[in-house]
């Protein structure tokens, strides 16, 4: 295995050589902003300039941004729908240019009770993966001993199901593994047919199966922090049965996955490996667990999403996955790539001016009648806005209600860290609570207490007067007594950072925050039904930091009792 990952490092000698020169291409349009962007505008009213959306706008008139914007209103996903229907019916003209064929629709949770169906076009794939390849090579050259290493990501399934008209639907991700050369498939440990496998458990499983075999892993990708965390735990609490499957060259019958499946996956897993399984069972031994940080020794960079609600979940990473860098793989959603980040341990990223036309109204404005928009070469450093995408699927003045902040800039291209949804902001009496202040907020108490929170959500709940709670599950925070004692850190920490919060405190409008205990396996019964939801999965899933709903907190526990009595 190791001799084939120094015959890739070779072989991939070249096509790195082009992703680098495109690399030096992109940077080198930072210093280029305004520029860039018109010409990337230009470029995307062209592509669908003869569809029907782009015919009844009449996009063959438009010559400046003033003409887009008097022809194009700022919207959500509500005003695209009725045409994202008919695409669905295979009727694509009413959306995308001839050029612009659709390869399949991105499930993502939305607003109202339906799911997202976002189209994702050739131009779009393309645009997608050269963000990617230009991330990738950037780490890759940070870290060049991972070229003669292996990479563990999860993916999700592309084509979970199909429309009427015949689109495949599910997550791009698996889109872009379907179509990977076979000399890249190898850099990676659990291949693309693991996606596949519907049921969660089985799934997660069978990728640490595969994964914990292999000693020589370099990274490891994925969006969300809390993903590694489940699965570093899984594989400790099934370390008996992986080291047995692993030693037998077996998968264990317990789980649910298809016969298919396991066809396809038997050349991988046969072969009995017992020196692996007795590495693994020494490191018990020595250490009392079996995490990451000891399995994969070779390991030097961790790729997670780290700004917003998922930096909560970092120093939790690092106890499991020990000190490796830690490179945010950009600001990203099924609508678009915005951020290409370029350092460690720093959640913002340069702006992908290249690939969308991107316009930003200042997050106090947001939601006014007429907000000021600004083009990105516009922004001012520590100014946080809302992002609008215009992409190459036929959204336009996307308003995909993300907060970020500009927090300098590569020549003239703004950089950005997300900060919150726009929609996670909590307001009882006037206090907006943003979820990056509760992220902060909770952060800085667990470590100031030198404790360990796996998961927690902070929500308003109705009293005289009312308060907010911070939810946890009671084995998480050991005893009550340090449950209130964190409650109290928080509060002041949100005084702190809230200037509102402080005030509507001091003159009691609100009560002090206050820790509510959740029984033990309240937060994954939470995460299954939300990942259970049309358009969820696991990679897709986001614990919410903060919910602003005031029957947040009485509705899950009442949940979680009918569940409980429904299971008796």
């Amino acid at each position: 295995m190791h001799v084939l990952c120094q015959l890739r490092a070779l072989v991939g000698a070249i096509p790195r050589g082009s992703v680098r020169r495109e690399s030096r291409r992109f940077l080198a349009t930072t210093t280029r902003c305004r520029e860039t962007q018109r010409d990337a505008l230009r470029r995307l009213l062209s592509l669908n300039s003869e569809s029907r959306f782009g015919r009844a706008h009449r996009f063959g008139e438009i010559r400046t941004t003033a003409d887009f914007r008097k022809r194009l209103r700022v919207a959500d996903y509500e005003a695209y729908r009725p045409y994202i229907e008919q695409l669905k019916l295979g009727d694509h003209e009413a959306m995308l240019g001839p050029g612009n064929r659709l390869l399949m629709f991105s499930l993502s949770s939305g607003t109202t009770s339906q799911s997202k169906f976002i189209p994702i076009t050739q131009q779009f794939l393309d645009d997608y993966r050269r963000g990617w390849q230009i991330w990738g090579i950037q780490t890759l050259d940070d870290y060049p001993g991972v070229n003669c290493r292996n990479i563990v990501q999860l993916s999700s399934d592309y084509d979970r199901f199909r429309t009427l008209g015949g689109t495949p639907c599910g997550n791009i991700s698996g889109l872009v593994t379907a179509i990977q050369k076979p000399i890249v498939r190898t850099m990676y440990t659990v291949p693309g047919i693991v996606s596949k496998i519907s049921d969660s458990d089985a799934k997660n499983y069978t990728a640490l199966r595969l994964a914990v075999a292999d000693d020589n892993v370099g990274m490891v990708i994925t969006a969300n922090p809390s993903t590694l965390i489940q699965l570093a735990k899984i594989a400790d609490a099934e370390c008996e049965s992986l080291i047995r499957d692993i030693a037998d060259g077996t998968l264990s019958p317990r789980y649910s996955v298809a016969e298919d499946v396991r066809k396809k996956l038997h050349r991988r897993i046969s072969r009995p490996n017992r020196a692996r399984a007795r590495r693994l069972e020494q490191i018990i031994a020595e250490t009392g667990r079996l995490f990451p940080r000891d399995y994969w020794p070779g390991m030097q960079v961790v790729a997670v999403w780290t700004g917003g609600s998922a930096g909560a979940y970092l120093s939790s990473l690092r106890r499991f996955y020990g000190d490796v860098a830690m490179r945010d793989h950009g600001l990203s959603a099924s609508e678009g790539r915005m951020t290409i980040p370029l350092r460690d341990n720093r959640s913002d990223g340069v702006l992908d001016v290249v690939t969308h036309f991107f316009e930003f109204i200042p997050e106090r404005e947001h939601g006014c009648e007429n907000p000021t928009v600004l083009e990105a070469h516009e922004l001012q450093e520590g100014e946080s806005y809302f992002i609008l995408l215009t992409t190459s699927s036929g959204l336009y003045r996307y308003d995909i209600h993300d907060v970020v902040q500009c927090t300098g800039f590569c020549g003239t291209t703004p950089m950005l860290k997300f900060l919150h949804k726009g929609a996670h902001i909590a307001n009882v009496t006037g206090e907006k609570v943003s979820e990056s202040q509760v992220v902060t907020a909770v952060c800085n108490s667990v470590e100031q207490m030198q404790i360990h929170l796996k998961h927690f959500t902070v929500s308003p709940v109705w009293g005289e007067p009312p308060r907010y709670q911070l939810l946890a599950e009671e084995q998480d925070v050991l005893s009550p007594s340090v449950g209130e004692e964190l409650a109290d850190h928080v509060d002041r920490q949100l005084q702190q950072l809230n200037c509102e919060y402080r005030e509507k405190r001091q003159s009691g409008r609100l009560a002090s925050l206050k820790w509510l205990p959740l029984p033990e396996g309240t937060w994954m019964r939470f995460a299954k039904k939300s990942q259970q939801k049309l358009g969820g999965s696991q990679e897709q899933y986001k614990h919410p930091c903060l919910v602003p709903d005031m029957d947040f907190s009485a509705r899950l526990v009442r949940e979680f009792v009918m569940d409980q009595e429904a299971v008796a």
